[in-house]
């Protein structure tokens, strides 16, 4: 690939996030709205199953609400081909990424020494949306599941074991959320001062993805100095995003949380200003959740004590913090 096109990759996407999110619309939100908004959503996934990651998320949930899709696989047309089946004619494709490292020998001008180099290679390519494809074999056309109704007050046993998993201290009391690094905690407000179990559990994976940046985990530093500076928009998308990915997984609808609204301005100009920015967030968040993930094995009797989930409540009102 050549380096005009590289670039090309990364303004083609970044432009796409841009315009969302001058419209006001977030989109790692975005399949949590529109027609197929009662459906249950979950990672786009490839052909063979496996969900996609990073900003490829992103752009084909972004492609599902847009076009409607209800069924969370894709392919490429040769891939469609392979399986006997076709495009229907006048069908468009949908635009993703594909980066990678590889090893190139080089010989240095000085020494005339050979050495080996890692370089790393973007390049985009094109996939259509199983409700584009006719002929498959009957196992991809699957009807959407439902999401269920919210639930006030409600816990969730199996997201309960996956945060309990990970670790993370979760202290529950007020009516802020938000993670505290400097003593290493998650502050939460009880269920329901929450208008329902989703939106407790979305804000929950928002503060436990940012709880991943601690130095003895992720180390993940983007420079921060004061609230709203460009290292503070930075770790708040990547925990935007983070959160968005561990709920498709867990299988929680969020809502936006409106308090983050504000940050949409500092996006944009850390996105204009940065083109690698939201390939940088979006792998930052896949990194988070892959963290989360690796935690699940931990036996019972190593879990926090500080972990258990209480539901009476404190109010109706909370103020979400990042």
């Amino acid at each position: 690939m050549t380096k005009e096109t590289f670039v090309n990759v990364y303004d083609r996407v970044t432009s796409k996030i841009i315009a969302d999110l001058e419209q006001g619309v977030r989109p790692w939100q975005k399949p949590w709205s529109g027609e197929n908004a009662g459906c249950r959503i979950v990672r786009p996934l490839r052909h063979n199953g496996e969900p996609y990651n990073g900003v490829n998320v992103l752009l084909l949930w972004g492609a599902t609400l847009e076009k409607g899709y209800l069924n969370p696989t894709w392919m490429t047309f040769a891939q469609a081909e392979e399986y006997g089946a076709h495009v229907r004619k006048g069908e468009k494709s949908s635009f993703i990424v594909y980066a990678n490292k590889t090893k190139k020998t080089e010989t240095d001008e000085h020494t005339g020494e050979s050495e080996e180099k890692e370089c790393s290679f973007l390049r985009g390519y094109n996939v259509f949306n199983i409700d584009q494809i006719e002929g498959l074999p009957e196992r991809f056309y699957k009807h959407a599941t439902h999401q269920p109704e919210p639930t006030l007050g409600q816990r969730v046993d199996e997201v309960d074991h996956f945060i309990r998993n990970t670790g993370a201290l979760i202290r529950h009391g007020g009516n802020r959320a938000f993670y505290a690094e400097s003593t290493d905690y998650v502050q939460m407000p009880l269920i329901d001062a929450f208008k329902d179990s989703e939106s407790y559990y979305a804000t929950l994976s928002h503060e436990v993805t940012h709880w991943t940046k601690h130095k003895t985990r992720l180390d993940r530093d983007f420079g921060r100095k004061d609230w709203g500076d460009k290292g503070y928009a930075k770790e708040e998308l990547v925990a935007e995003i983070g959160s968005a990915f561990l709920c498709a997984d867990l299988g929680i609808t969020p809502e936006i949380c409106e308090d983050h609204a504000a940050y949409i301005d500092h996006w944009l100009k850390a996105l204009k200003d940065d083109r690698k920015l939201i390939f940088s967030a979006a792998a930052h968040a896949t990194r988070a959740v892959e963290f989360l993930k690796s935690k699940q094995s931990i036996e019972p009797n190593l879990r926090p004590k500080e972990s258990p989930l209480p539901i009476s409540a404190v109010g109706k009102q909370t103020k979400l913090e990042p």
